[in-house]
């Protein structure tokens, strides 16, 4: 294994300084910026809009941005982030109508597409579109809120969902979100994610490129 992907969520990042966050984190070692799209409707909580991605591009960033929607519906939305600079686009199974449709608009602005699933969804919802997809995001909390702990069930999720990917040959990223930090990101890895959602164990430290540079330490066994 290898390649393996560190993508700090703005959720925990100081939302005055937010192009300033963006760029230290980046410059700390990050990969891909992970953005949290939360409407107040499916989960109980509101963060931001597209406003932010584009904000964000035009301040200077060039790196990878996985807008993740907990938002229902999907479809205006998938459509006002691709304009706003999304790299990635991810989205949960039960908050569209029609799935596979909602997949198809994302390739069709351009962006990655990728599905979401909470801590009781299971991998079956996937059965019929794993081949219209470019990420898989296993959430490891329940999602709304940041700082919560780890749901140690996300790690046999993690497994059949690698197997499924390995025995396929699909190219597809595996990630994993909620409650990441040091001392768990190995066992993540080792289960086989490869891209790594974190935001408080970044984000309320005040080294970035010290708690980055000590998670990709514990992925090395697993990359050499």
């Amino acid at each position: 294994m290898g390649n393996f992907l560190i993508a700090p969520s703005l959720l925990a990042a100081d939302f005055a300084r937010l192009g300033e966050e963006a760029e230290a984190v980046l410059k700390a070692g990050a990969d891909v910026l992970h953005l949290d799209v939360m409407d107040n409707h499916y989960v109980p909580n509101l963060t931001v809009g597209p406003m932010a991605c584009a904000a964000l591009r035009k301040y200077g960033i060039t790196a990878p941005i996985d807008v993740h929607l907990m938002t229902r519906p999907v479809d205006r939305l998938i459509t006002d982030f691709a304009k706003a600079g999304a790299t990635y686009i991810t989205f949960h199974p039960e908050a569209s109508e029609h799935v596979e449709h909602s997949l198809e608009l994302i390739h069709k602005h351009g962006c990655k597409a990728g599905l979401s699933l909470n801590p009781e969804s299971s991998l079956g919802l996937l059965e019929y579109v794993w081949d219209k997809i470019d990420l898989l995001l296993i959430m490891s909390v329940n999602p709304g809120f940041g700082g919560q702990q780890f749901i140690p069930s996300a790690l046999d999720k993690l497994k059949k969902a690698r197997a499924i990917i390995n025995e396929n040959g699909r190219d597809i990223r595996l990630s994993i979100d909620g409650g990441i930090k040091v001392d768990n990101i190995y066992d993540a890895a080792l289960a086989g994610a490869d891209m790594f959602v974190a935001g408080s164990a970044i984000f309320n430290q005040p080294n970035y490129a010290e708690v980055i540079t000590t998670m990709r330490n514990k992925l090395k066994p697993l990359t050499e």
